[in-house]
């Protein structure tokens, strides 16, 4: 429960955690960030990081003239980021498959997986993009894509421009728009639309798919 609080409290108030890891971190932001962006997009066992959020507020921070870091090399470090997270995530897919859903690990949902794959049936390959935007199922949808019958050239091209629209988007918003007075002084509430606007999709195809299922 304690764990639960502070990350709820790390997401909501992520400018004020950024900014106290810079002060304290200073270069070493670079890997602190890179780890979380890696880790919540390759580990299927972690898709509760923030993500969009983190991103948006990375931007922020370093457009502050303080800061002592580099927009464009927080761009290309964290596109490898994301890019060799969801390779991991494929690969692992690959290689447990739908064992590791079989009820032994707790934290793996068997309903993420089916979430997952609806929307992987509904959009095909480009489900590795679209789904960079959309939490939770940016973490699984490289996971099934191995189980499934996706080759590996196919996904590493839908991986690769996946990973720099997410990250560019994001990082980019809150590098020129962070700073902005009306977003700065109500921060927290921007985090939650963008958590909001993030999980939208999936809850738009939860309620169609139930209205069709009362339809039948």
């Amino acid at each position: 429960m304690e764990f639960i609080k502070s990350l709820i409290d790390f997401i909501l108030h992520i400018d004020h955690h950024l900014v106290e890891i810079v002060r304290d971190y200073r270069t070493w932001t670079y890997l602190i960030l890179f780890i979380i962006i890696f880790a919540e997009t390759g580990l299927v066992v972690t898709p509760f990081l923030p993500g969009d959020s983190l991103l948006f507020a990375a931007g922020a921070i370093i457009a502050k003239p303080d800061t002592g870091l580099n927009i464009f090399f927080m761009f290309l470090l964290l596109i490898i980021a994301a890019i060799l997270g969801d390779l991991v995530n494929y690969h692992v897919g690959k290689y447990i498959g739908p064992k590791a859903f079989s009820g032994k690990y707790r934290f793996l949902k068997i309903e993420y997986l089916n979430k997952t794959q609806a929307f992987y049936n509904k959009h095909g390959g480009k489900t590795i993009i679209y789904a960079r935007f959309i939490p939770i199922i940016r973490t699984f949808a490289p996971f099934v894509a191995g189980i499934g019958t996706m080759s590996y050239r196919k996904f590493a091209s839908f991986n690769v421009i996946g990973g720099i629209t997410w990250v560019g988007s994001f990082l980019f918003l809150g590098y020129f728009f962070g700073g902005i007075p009306v977003i700065k002084n109500n921060f927290t509430y921007v985090i939650l639309g963008i958590i909001f606007v993030s999980i939208l999709p999936p809850i738009i195809e939860v309620v169609k798919s139930r209205t069709k299922s009362q339809q039948v």
